[in-house]
């Protein structure tokens, strides 16, 4: 027989209560702890997620701000080649091929290609340095280029060149603007600004260049035809823009004829493409320049300041500083029309 279990009296369940709430207690505050640390955690996370973007946005303003400098520090540096033609060594082209060729170097090292240069940099061409001069009084000369005459600086044959007998400069030198070639005469640009040469060359332009050229017999309407089209010649396409016949007497005709670009030889190569023999060429205009009637052949002068002026403001460039204007002079110039900027 199993023994009845006794019921807690009221004392006893009384103390079984109290025993209990200081557990619930315990309990309670296990997990207001437990609450407080997650909320703790999860502000430390918070902050920390925002103290990291705010590090990386910093990251990316200083960045930001550091490539806007060095665009700024670029955009303050010019190219090599433009430094030295400004500085009136030679035109840009040129200037390419010395650098090309090992003769420039800059701070002690060999220049490239492409490089930019600042103020502070110092330049040496062929171990000579650099004078870098200020804003040089801005002149061109026009030369009426006689047969049998180069157009380099020197001629290791000793022909004559086109630089004999031209003006002394205080600094810089005369750049050729347009080469003719030796059995080629006419006008001949020639100035001391490397950016003027490089504008006035520049295919990007689109100047046209005139040339009076003696043929033996006449041009059909197919040659014309084919000559304003476009002939293939050996490094590319080539065409006259205008052809206009000037006359002549017997087997001797004289035409003129325009293009837009100034290859090598190229008038001689496009007639002879058609069968024609070209027996004299003379370029009569160069843009908005011409050749003056009253130039002797090998004879050169001075285009006066107000000329320079117009020329600056057809090719787009700003205005230069010029020389006293000359109460004689007479301008070379006809009407153009305003050209757009040639590329670097």
């Amino acid at each position: 027989m199993k023994p009845r279990s006794r019921r807690a009296g009221p004392r006893a369940q009384r103390d079984s209560r109290e025993q209990k709430i200081p557990r619930e207690r315990k309990v309670s505050n296990e997990r207001t702890v437990s609450s407080e640390r997650k909320v703790s955690s999860e502000r430390t996370v918070s902050s920390e997620r925002t103290v990291s973007r705010e590090r990386k946005i910093s990251r990316g303003t200083r960045g930001a701000h550091d490539r806007s400098a060095a665009a700024d520090r670029n955009d303050s540096r010019d190219k090599l080649h433009k430094v030295l033609a400004d500085a009136g060594v030679g035109s840009r082209r040129e200037m390419e091929r010395w650098i090309v060729a090992g003769r420039v170097t800059v701070n002690g090292s060999v220049a490239t290609l492409g490089e930019r240069v600042g103020g502070h940099d110092r330049i040496e061409i062929d171990g000579a340095p650099l004078e870098r001069r200020a804003a040089a009084v801005a002149r061109v000369l026009l030369l009426n280029k006689a047969d049998g005459v180069v157009c380099t600086r020197r001629d290791p044959e000793g022909r004559p060149t086109c630089f004999d007998g031209l003006p002394r400069l205080t600094s810089g030198r005369w750049i050729v603007v347009g080469r003719l070639d030796i059995n080629s005469s006419g006008l001949l640009l020639l100035t001391n600004d490397g950016e003027l040469a490089h504008r006035l060359m520049h295919p990007s332009t689109g100047i046209d260049r005139e040339y009076a050229v003696r043929i033996a017999g006449k041009l059909d309407a197919d040659m014309e035809r084919a000559l304003r089209e476009g002939v293939l010649l050996d490094d590319a396409v080539a065409r006259f823009s205008d052809i206009e016949r000037h006359g002549g007497t017997g087997y001797n005709q004289w035409y003129h004829v325009t293009l837009t670009e100034g290859r090598n030889r190229e008038v001689r190569r496009l007639l002879e493409s058609q069968g024609v023999r070209v027996s004299r060429l003379k370029r009569v205009r160069y843009g908005p320049v011409v050749l003056p009637s009253t130039l002797r052949r090998g004879d050169w002068l001075e285009i006066a300041a107000s000329d320079v002026a117009e020329l600056y403001r057809i090719l787009g460039l700003p205005k230069p500083k010029l020389a006293i204007a000359s109460r004689r002079s007479t301008s070379v110039l006809i009407p153009y029309p305003e050209l757009k900027s040639a590329t670097a």
